[in-house]
C-alpha cells in the first residue's frame, strides 16, 4: 500500500506530539537526532505507548487481553503499509521501510504487557530480567536499528542496547514501587523480598526497606555500567541521544541511592531544567 507523502508527514507529526506529551524523559533524548530518525523513534514510541495504555487502563482483564490481540493484528499490518486510517501504524510502516525495524521486538513488548495484565509476579531476578528484556530491552533494539540506519547485525551492540533497556526498566520498577502496589503489581523478585523481610513492601518501615532498595539499585547501576558501552559504537548524535535518555534515568537512580526510603512515600523525578541540562551535557560529552 502506497501512502501519500502528506499523510505520512501528518502521521509522524501526530506520533511526535504523543511522544512530547507522554514521554518527557524519552523526548529529551530523541530531539537530539536528525528529523528522519526522530520521526522513526516517535512512531515506535507512539505504538509502544498505545500498548502500555491498554495494560494500564481501567478495562477488565478480558477486554485488555482482547485489546492486546488487536495490537498484534495492527503490528502485522506494518510491513504492508499499516492499518488504514491509523496514523501510528502508518508512521511505523514508513519507519520500518526506511530502517528495517525489528518488529518482533514490538511483539515482545505486547507479550510483556500481557504479563502485567495477568498480574504476573517474579520469583527470581532472572525471571524479572526476562520481563525487562521484553518491555524495555525490545525498545533498545528498535532504537539501535534507527541509530544504525537499519537492522543491527552486530550481536554485541544488540546486547548492549538490550542491557540499557533492562537498566532503565529496573530503575522504573524501583521508582514506581508505591504506584505499582496500588495497581496490585509486584515486580521485585519474591526471593529478594523474603531475604530482606519486605514481603509487604511498600508498607514496611524504612529500616526494613532501605537494605533491599540499596541492593536492587546496585543491580540497576551494574546494568547501566555495562550497557553504556554502546555509546562507543554509535555516531555522535545517536550517542548524545543515548547519553541524554540514560542520564535522566541515572539521575533518578542516584536520587534513589541517596535517599532509598523516599520511594516508599513518593515518586522520584527530575525537574525539567535538570533534564534539559542532562541533554546539553550529553552533547558536550560526545563532542569532547
Amino acid at each position: 500500500m502506497t501512502v501519500p507523502a502528506f499523510e505520512v508527514e501528518y502521521a509522524y507529526r501526530g506520533c511526535e506530539q504523543i511522544t512530547r506529551h507522554e514521554a518527557a524523559n524519552f523526548f529529551y533524548g530523541i530531539r537530539l537526532l536528525p528529523q528522519p530518525k526522530r520521526h522513526a523513534m516517535s512512531a515506535a514510541y507512539a505504538f509502544a505507548r498505545r500498548v502500555d495504555d491498554i495494560g494500564d487502563g481501567d478495562l477488565g482483564v478480558d477486554e485488555k487481553l482482547a485489546g492486546l490481540d488487536a495490537m498484534r493484528d495492527n503490528l502485522a499490518t506494518v510491513p504492508l503499509g499499516g492499518t488504514l486510517g491509523d496514523p501510528i501504524t502508518t508512521a511505523l510502516a514508513h519507519a520500518h521501510a526506511r530502517y528495517d525495524l525489528p518488529l518482533d521486538a514490538l511483539g515482545l513488548l505486547i507479550d510483556g504487557v500481557e504479563l502485567d495484565v495477568r498480574d504476573t509476579s517474579y520469583e527470581t531476578f532472572d525471571e524479572l530480567v526476562t520481563y525487562c528484556r521484553a518491555v524495555a530491552g525490545s525498545v533498545g533494539r528498535l532504537c539501535l536499528a534507527i541509530f544504525n540506519g537499519g537492522a543491527a547485525r552486530d550481536a554485541q551492540a544488540v546486547q548492549l542496547a538490550d542491557d540499557l533497556g533492562v537498566a532503565m526498566q529496573l530503575t522504573n520498577i524501583l521508582r514506581d514501587v508505591r504506584e505499582d502496589h496500588a495497581r496490585g503489581r509486584v515486580y521485585l523478585p519474591a526471593e529478594d523480598l523474603r531475604r530482606f523481610g519486605c514481603e509487604d513492601l511498600p508498607d514496611v518501615s524504612n529500616e526494613q526497606a532501605v537494605p533491599l532498595i540499596v541492593f536492587e539499585a546496585a543491580r540497576a547501576r551494574e546494568w547501566f555500567d555495562r550497557g553504556l558501552g554502546l555509546v562507543a559504537v554509535l555516531d555522535s548524535r545517536s550517542a548524545s541521544c543515548v547519553l541524554a535518555m540514560t542520564g535522566i534515568y541515572r539521575g533518578i537512580l542516584e536520587r534513589i541511592e541517596r535517599r532509598p526510603e523516599t520511594i516508599l512515600s513518593r515518586r522520584i523525578s527530575l525537574p525539567a531544567w535538570e533534564k534539559a541540562w542532562v541533554a546539553a551535557r550529553s552533547v558536550a560529552a560526545v563532542r569532547a
